[in-house]
């Protein structure tokens, strides 16, 4: 059984114990040629420096501890056979398993009952999807899809919100740069008329494609930016079922074949904010890179999932990651979480995971329905760098809040293009500072001067790999939503579902049946009088 609460594990205690001596990166010499060197974990092709976390041989002893006690691999190995894990015992709830994992496991061997289970079908399914996914990129590359004058299709527009939109657009653009010539994805996800025009003014829509993702098939947002776009399409005179394809539920409001020119399914055991390596990202991914780069992608998040079952934290990289987090959250008090890529390509990274950690693990019931004594998910939020440290590094620094990082960094950019500015390259000087805020941060800087005083100890981590490539990007996608798997595991949460965003949507067609119906169902209502107020009616 693994422990109820982060208070029941054997290790808190321990840990409680430790976090009132906390190994101090501040001291004389104590980033170590030795100590930085042991303080390493590599899986596939990233690398994980964690010598500067305010940890030392006794602290991660605990937290091996912490993991064991939490059965945190076992939950993991259990979510990845298709065990019922959505759920929260004894209340209504989704009740259903966790498969986005699934899409990943199309590479493995079926009659692995250990690591399979009762995901065959799952899996199935998702390669099912592939093999739709590859005849329609081979339709397009051959002419065989083409537009109503033979021409192919050079754009493709992606309609949908939330999972449906921060990591298939993180995704792209992190992979830009594979993208096939003549082949470019645009977004449209606010429901503000604004993002759609911005997003269709300058288009040839007689050469562009629009994929519309929702997995209800009612998604409000979605289905209004839809009927904009068609409305595009309509005026340019263009056969909406000839440019429009869907990635929706089987047998949902939007599985129409007439209505569409293709339809992918996307299935309820798979997460919004997971669906990223199924038929959610893979459309775009598949129509701008090529069919095979977005299999090196799937292929990537494969080896970090199997990375995930390693039972030692300093071999699981996700693990690793994911008890250092708790560690920081719960033990020295860092309520944040800044990922800080040195890539520009990872523009959208942060935005992606934010979504994907806040909504996974910002909860306050355990999964027995309990209310929680501790704090569950941080606030994660980032930017890239060199230009984060020219507009919030500041705080980082200086401040009393102190903010856990995650550096992520590459040896050689994507396009290889650069040159020597006064003796160094560009992706030199990125890496430069890469490094520089890192050890910064841990060690700090003493000084007779008040205001040149930074204190230190701020924990980090740092992420390297060669290049970002499909299949790295596949692995650093991986990595991360399997740390904050194996966090919600540790904190006996239900990272699966998302409660949170359902309150706002009532109160939000509340709203809507007023403007409507053209009077309230309570005039005495806070929304009613605030629209008055502000002038919305």
């Amino acid at each position: 059984m693994a422990t109820k609460n982060l208070k029941d594990n054997k290790a808190h205690a321990k840990l409680e114990e430790l976090s009132k001596k906390a190994f101090d990166l501040t001291a004389e010499g104590a980033l170590s040629k030795d100590r930085l060197k042991e303080y390493r974990s590599d899986a596939g092709s990233l690398q994980m420096f964690y010598g500067t976390q305010r940890v030392n041989e006794e602290t991660m002893s605990a937290l091996q501890e912490l993991a064991d006690d939490s059965k945190a691999v076992d939950q993991f190995q259990s979510m990845l056979r298709g065990d019922v894990i959505n759920k929260i015992d004894g209340h209504e709830c989704e009740n259903r398993q966790v498969l986005h994992t699934a899409v990943r496991n199309v590479f493995a061997d079926l009659n692995d009952e250990k690591n399979i289970g009762k995901s065959v079908d799952a899996i199935k399914a998702a390669q099912a999807e592939l093999d739709k996914l590859d005849k329609f990129c081979k339709e397009i590359a051959s002419g065989a899809i083409s537009n109503t004058v033979g021409q192919p299709f050079t754009d493709l527009v992606l309609v949908g919100i939330g999972g449906s939109d921060l990591g298939p657009r993180a995704i792209y653009l992190a992979l830009k740069k594979y993208a096939m010539p003549q082949r470019r994805v645009h977004f449209i996800s606010n429901v503000d008329p604004d993002d759609a025009a911005a997003t269709l003014n300058g288009l040839d829509l007689s050469k562009t494609l629009v994929t519309v993702i929702s997995k209800s098939g009612g998604t409000l947002e979605t289905l209004t930016n839809e009927t904009f776009v068609a409305d595009r399409f309509k005026s340019a005179g263009l056969p909406v079922n000839k440019h429009f394809i869907c990635v929706t539920g089987e047998g949902s409001p939007m599985d129409n074949p007439s209505k569409y020119l293709r339809t992918f399914y996307m299935f309820d055991y798979i997460g919004g904010r997971y669906s990223v390596t199924s038929m959610v990202g893979g459309v775009i991914l598949a129509f701008a890179l090529g069919y095979k780069k977005f299999e090196d992608f799937l292929r990537g998040a494969r080896k970090m999932d199997l990375n995930s079952l390693e039972t030692d934290i300093t071999k699981n990289l996700p693990l690793l990651a994911a008890v250092l987090g708790v560690w920081n959250r719960n033990y020295l008090g860092s309520e944040t979480l800044a990922v800080l890529p040195y890539s520009q390509a990872l523009s959208r990274f942060a935005a992606h995971l934010q979504q994907c950690d806040m909504e996974s693990n910002g909860k306050r019931i355990n999964r027995q329905g309990e209310a929680l004594e501790e704090a569950t998910g941080p606030i994660v939020w980032g930017e890239p760098g060199t230009n984060g440290q020219h507009a919030f590094y500041q705080l980082i620094h200086q401040s009393e809040t102190v903010v856990a990082c995650d550096f992520i960094g590459f040896k050689k950019s994507q396009y290889e293009q650069d040159l020597k500015v006064k003796g160094t390259t560009s992706q030199e000087k990125l890496n430069a500072n890469l490094l520089a805020q890192s050890i910064g941060l841990a060690t700090g800087k003493s000084s007779d001067n008040p205001n040149k005083v930074f204190p230190g100890n701020r924990p980090n981590s740092l992420i390297m790999a060669d290049q970002l490539t499909p299949e790295v990007m596949g692995q650093l996608l991986a990595f991360y939503e399997n740390k904050i798997a194996f966090q919600g595991f540790i904190w006996n949460i239900n990272s699966f579902d998302q409660e949170g965003v359902q309150l706002g949507k009532v109160l939000a067609n509340e709203i809507l049946d007023t403007y409507t119906e053209g009077k309230p169902a309570d005039a005495n209502s806070p929304s009613y009088i605030l629209m008055k107020e502000a002038g919305l009616i």
